[in-house]
């Protein structure tokens, strides 16, 4: 399979419209790790992704029938700028159908480069199935964003560049995974020319398609998917790629959003560009497994994918980068309400450990909790230093720093316990990001439940995060739990979240 790849990926002019990117070394990044990183710039691409390879060759390979009929394709982003790019030099009408929830940024991008925008949905899997009903209608021809031989051709011609750019083999490159087609056409390529080195998949935590299939032998899809890479938020790997990734893909690695986060602060640090989520995925993947091997001195390659970012996005970014580097921690903390106790517990942080973050509330005659940000100068090590110095002197502290619904939303919500508050049940929701979303949500539930709590967060997202405390008798739990079933939107449940039990309950 290699070979046959290999043959369609020399074949594959996509330089009619792509760019031969820079391959640059990372010096911060490099001297930190002890390793030398390389990043692989298809950020620098004429639409800030190397998405226009894929899309440009396999629309090469249209008849002149078939070019008369149009494309049609569905994307939220990257994609759908690589087809209306492509169809724009070859003449052929573009229609894309984007989600709802698509950013205007983006809407806006591919309509500049001549597509035709059709907003369906209000997500990927709904523009797609949309999208294939007008093919159906008008004998179209479907452009699939990766599963798709000429496609993954064209994102193989990423391979061929490094190999020309970087003629002594690398110890490993690592590729971002959604559908899996860059991954595919990298590791063709490079099995087939430099097989000494290792090709190795990065995905999201919460949407490790790949990771999963290979595990399971065999492609499944998966119940729920992150949205915060969104050009990576794939349920199932594409069929082909599977095909190739199941032979050629050495190993896989998985992510959080805050190690996502700080990678995308490496990549500027060294580049002083902004990669989207999916963009810095690699670099992210890269920080993690060489740190689990122990690699030094060794030659390591990201693709840094994309650099379609949302500019609403960054303050979320820069408050989860932090975490994401191990260099601050979130802690709860009960003091005893007592004069001196407060002005001992400062001291107990000492000089030497600057606050990030400080918010106190009153509880009751007893006690109260603190939440609080410490920036830490020795990473983990200091961290469970200063749980043990806080524990020595008496004072309950739980560690926050991986807790989502702290980090989402209670540092931002200003109060404290509901006093009085029967029988409340706290759940996170992920509501798209359109008009009618909390209407939906309000008028789906019961007259006999009370909202207690509610907390919204978007951070420029197809989907903005919600907390809510809903008040329900214990009678009304089974319909509440229809209520939830039928709303349609992905909830997880926090009523024993500890950081809802010191702060909110």
């Amino acid at each position: 399979m290699p070979q046959r790849l290999l043959k369609m990926v020399l074949r594959a002019p996509v330089y009619d419209v792509a760019q031969e990117t820079p391959l640059s070394g990372a010096v911060r990044l490099s001297a930190r790790l002890r390793n030398r990183v390389l990043l692989k710039r298809e950020d620098l691409q004429p639409i800030f992704s190397f998405k226009l390879r894929g899309a440009y060759n396999r629309m090469l390979h249209l008849t002149q029938a078939e070019r008369e009929k149009g494309v049609i394709a569905a994307s939220a982003g990257n994609h759908a700028q690589g087809v209306a790019l492509a169809a724009g030099r070859l003449g052929v009408v573009a229609t894309i159908v984007m989600p709802q929830t698509t950013p205007p940024i983006k809407v806006d991008a591919v309509r500049r480069l001549g597509g035709k925008v059709v907003l369906f949905g209000d997500s990927y899997d709904q523009a797609a199935t949309h999208a294939k009903t007008l093919v159906a209608e008008t004998g179209a021809t479907y452009i699939h964003p990766y599963d798709d031989w000429e496609v993954i051709a064209g994102q193989g011609t990423v391979a061929l560049e490094l190999l020309r750019q970087h003629p002594k083999p690398a110890k490993a490159i690592f590729v971002p995974v959604g559908g899996g087609g860059l991954i595919a056409g990298i590791a063709a390529v490079i099995k087939a020319i430099a097989p000494e080195t290792l090709v190795i998949g990065v995905e999201p935590d919460d949407a490790a398609c790949l990771t999963a299939a290979l595990a399971a032998g065999e492609r499944v899809t998966l119940p729920s998917v992150g949205i915060f890479a969104d050009g990576v938020a794939v349920a199932q790997v594409g069929e082909r790629p599977f095909q190739v990734a199941q032979h050629y893909v050495d190993a896989m690695v998985t992510v959080s959003v805050d190690e996502m986060c700080a990678a995308i602060k490496d990549v500027f640090e060294d580049t002083r560009s902004i990669a989207e989520a999916a963009g810095a995925l690699s670099v992210a993947g890269l920080k993690k497994y060489a740190a689990q091997q122990g690699w030094q001195d060794e030659d390591l390659i990201a693709i840094v994918s994309g650099a379609n970012m949302n500019f609403d996005r960054l303050s979320y970014i820069t408050e989860r980068t932090e975490l994401g580097e191990g260099t601050e921690a979130l802690f709860a903390v009960t003091i005893p309400e007592k004069p001196g106790s407060f002005l001992q517990f400062c001291q107990l942080l000492g000089e030497r450990r600057a606050i990030t973050e400080f918010n106190y509330r009153y509880r009751d005659a007893k006690s109260a909790q603190v939440f609080v940000g410490i920036r830490l100068q020795q990473g983990l090590k200091e961290k469970e230093t200063t749980l043990a110095t806080l524990a020595d002197a008496g004072f309950s502290a739980v560690d926050l720093s991986n807790n989502e619904m702290a980090k989402q939303h209670l540092r931002h919500l200003v109060g404290g316990a509901g006093g009085g508050v029967l029988h409340e049940q706290i759940y996170r929701f992920e509501f798209p990001e359109r008009p009618g979303a909390l209407l939906t949500f309000l008028s789906s539930m019961s007259a006999g439940w009370n909202i207690s709590l509610f907390h919204y967060r978007n951070h420029g997202a197809a989907e903005g995060t919600v907390l809510a405390g809903i008040q329900v008798p214990p009678e009304e739990l089974v319909a509440f739990e229809h209520f939830l079933q039928g709303l349609g939107y992905p909830f997880a449940a926090e009523c024993d979240n500890p950081a809802y039990q010191l702060f909110l309950s």
